[in-house]
């Protein structure tokens, strides 16, 4: 038998794990190369996985529902001719052997003392040092639980601090960001706070006829981050109302060709990509991330694209090196990632890495929002709803009243990095690049 070991691939940037949704196959079936071997999730996107290599299935390394670190193998598979599945054959060896080895490898990264560098495989027992994580409905690393012991942090105090990592757990950054707070706090600390009570949830009922509906795991993630970015971004807003009347025209007038020519429908949504992307590259501050206390000025421009899905939640994927396309490039990009977002096409790879997000709120009606900062990027422009409004009119006779296509620019920017001057040239330049649309523009 020729077994090779299946590992879990890599699922775009910052994902560290995935959590085994479904086995599409089982022990003893058949698999071909490429063929989808399980359904897995992230904190980014749920994902089929194909399998790198044909044949028949010996062994299943992980259960549904078992959260796995990307690289660590899945699954055995015997590569050998299909006639072989029907015979007994022995577990696989190489299996067996780094069943050991694993172990002796745990053992050897045990944390000494205060090392709070890794984060260690999922003890048997549920307590450490006398503390009874059992009485928690939270799941807590070794990493963690090691740090709560060595700094006196109660269950019920961890229970207290918000987590960003998946399904809300708590991270190493998160347990030693909120000890650096505690000790800041200790040190401020007056006798009048000491008697101020925590914050209590306040509670809803139920009454006859009300239907309760759990929140399906991406409105959880949803909601974190969305909480998580108001908590730690400085939101501002910056408007500005621009005449899409040449916009509007010339799509009415080139959108039947340009579908015949390059098989792609035409919206207005690529042709606000181009305009956002020229004033990315006049105003590069803003094609930004934040880590910590350092500003990355991003050298790629990759914009994500806010899609609604048709239950309602919002997913954003990303069209990477945006600035290298054309306009019918930007078309085939926007078509494909909304296409697969609504159908749950998408992979993880094509929800990261955005430095820069829009969010086109006017398909929906609305004439302006005031959308929330995608963290760790510092800005995000919201498209509203073109309407047909009197303006006033400039003319080398005189000014007159005529009836232009209006929209609103919305623009949202984290004031820590970006102030007025910035968030609003910036907003105020697409506006630019919109009204002074070529309407003798080929397709």
């Amino acid at each position: 038998m020729a077994l090779v070991e299946i590992l879990l691939p890599k699922m775009g940037e910052s994902v560290m794990e995935a959590t085994i949704i479904t086995w599409l196959k089982k022990e003893g079936e058949t698999v071909e190369q490429d063929e989808s071997l399980l359904e897995v999730a992230t904190d980014k996107v749920d994902t089929e996985v194909p399998t790198t290599h044909g044949g028949v299935i010996k062994e299943l390394l992980a259960a549904e529902g078992e959260v796995v670190e990307i690289g660590k193998p899945i699954a055995v598979i015997d590569t050998e001719q299909e006639e072989d599945a029907d015979t007994p054959a022995p577990k696989a060896e190489k299996t067996e052997k780094k069943k050991p080895e694993v172990k002796e490898a745990m053992a050897d990264t045990k944390p000494n003392g205060h090392d709070h560098n890794k984060e260690q495989p999922e003890p048997a027992v549920v307590s450490s040092g006398g503390q009874d994580f059992s009485k928690s409905n939270r799941f807590y690393s070794p990493l963690v639980r090691n740090i709560a012991k060595e700094e006196n942090i109660s269950i019920d105090e961890l229970d207290q601090i918000p987590g960003s990592g998946k399904e809300g757990r708590v991270t190493k950054q998160d347990i030693m960001a909120y000890l650096k707070g505690r000790s800041a706090a200790a040190l401020k600390k007056a006798p009048a706070e000491k008697a101020r009570p925590k914050p209590v949830p306040v509670p809803v009922s139920a009454e006859t006829g009300d239907e309760i509906v759990e929140m399906d795991r991406m409105r959880k993630i949803i909601a974190e981050r969305m909480i998580q970015s108001k908590h730690t971004a400085a939101h501002v807003q910056s408007f500005v109302e621009a005449d899409l009347t040449n916009v509007v025209k010339w799509r009415s007038k080139v959108k039947d060709d340009f579908l015949k020519k390059h098989g792609e429908k035409l919206t207005f949504t690529p042709i606000f990509m181009e305009a956002i992307i020229q004033a990315l590259h006049d105003y590069p501050g803003m094609n930004a991330a934040v880590d910590g206390e350092k500003i990355i000025r991003k050298k790629n421009v990759n914009i994500g694209m806010a899609v609604a899905l048709p239950n309602y939640n919002l997913i954003v994927p990303v069209i990477k090196n945006a600035d290298q396309l054309n306009l019918v490039g930007l078309t085939k990009q926007v078509n494909d990632l909304a296409e697969r977002a609504r159908n749950n096409k998408l992979t993880a790879d094509d929800l990261s890495g955005a430095t820069y997000s829009v969010s086109n709120v006017g398909s929906f009606g609305s004439i302006m929002g005031t959308p929330i900062i995608p963290l760790p990027q510092v800005g995000i422009l919201a498209l509203g709803a073109i309407r047909k409004k009197p303006a006033v009119i400039e003319t080398p006779d005189g000014d007159l009243i005529g009836i232009r296509h209006k929209m609103i620019l919305s623009h949202s920017y984290d004031h820590r990095v970006i102030d007025g001057a910035l968030g609003g040239l910036f907003v105020k330049r697409v506006a630019e690049y919109l009204e002074g649309f070529d309407t003798d523009r080929n397709v």
